[in-house]
């Protein structure tokens, strides 16, 4: 009987070993997926099994009229919310971020969580401002008609900061407001 039992405490020991293996096993997952999404978004890239970047059909005409990106912008807090969950950025502070577009309104990008993002406005040196320049740069190309709309897409879509390095060339200047003591 004592060897019944013992066995017994020693199975019912033993899977709760188990059971905190198997829990630390999956709370080590949990901590490289977080890893792995944040040296993503470390590098100022989005994660693009979450937002691969949409286009909608839109001509050049239309595209290049000064104001089309405002006049399709619609997103709302509850998709605001949702993009900021599924980057797991519950407990930030968002105006660190800035809700972005992969593929900009202004080159056709769609206006739906899988083309958004919260990208960094902190990061350094690559971040929302900087993608700015790159989107304004771009946009100019394309309804200039020195670059292909499709050209444009791709290439902010694929890795936008190879293309700032293409299209707008080098690294990125930070300009600094002085403050008023400074000027």
């Amino acid at each position: 009987m004592n060897s019944g039992a013992a066995s017994w405490r020693s199975e019912r020991g033993d899977r709760k070993k188990m059971r905190w293996i198997v829990i630390g096993a999956l709370a080590l997952e949990m901590a490289a997926m977080t890893w792995l999404v944040a040296k993503a978004q470390d590098r100022g890239l989005p994660d693009p099994a979450l937002t691969p970047g949409v286009v909608v059909d839109v001509d050049k005409a239309t595209l290049c009229q000064v104001g089309y990106a405002a006049s399709v912008r619609h997103y709302d807090r509850e998709i605001r919310n949702q993009v900021f969950a599924s980057y797991g950025l519950t407990a930030v502070d968002r105006r660190d971020y800035e809700l972005d577009h992969l593929v900009p309104l202004s080159l056709a990008g769609g206006d739906e969580p899988r083309n958004m993002w919260p990208q960094s406005r902190r990061s350094e040196p690559f971040n929302a401002e900087v993608k700015d320049t790159l989107e304004d740069v771009l946009h100019h190309e394309v309804c200039a008609g020195r670059m292909p709309l499709a050209e444009a897409q791709e290439a902010i879509r694929t890795d936008w900061i190879a293309a700032y390095a293409k299209y707008v060339g080098g690294a990125p200047r930070r300009f600094v407001a002085r403050s008023a003591e400074e000027r």
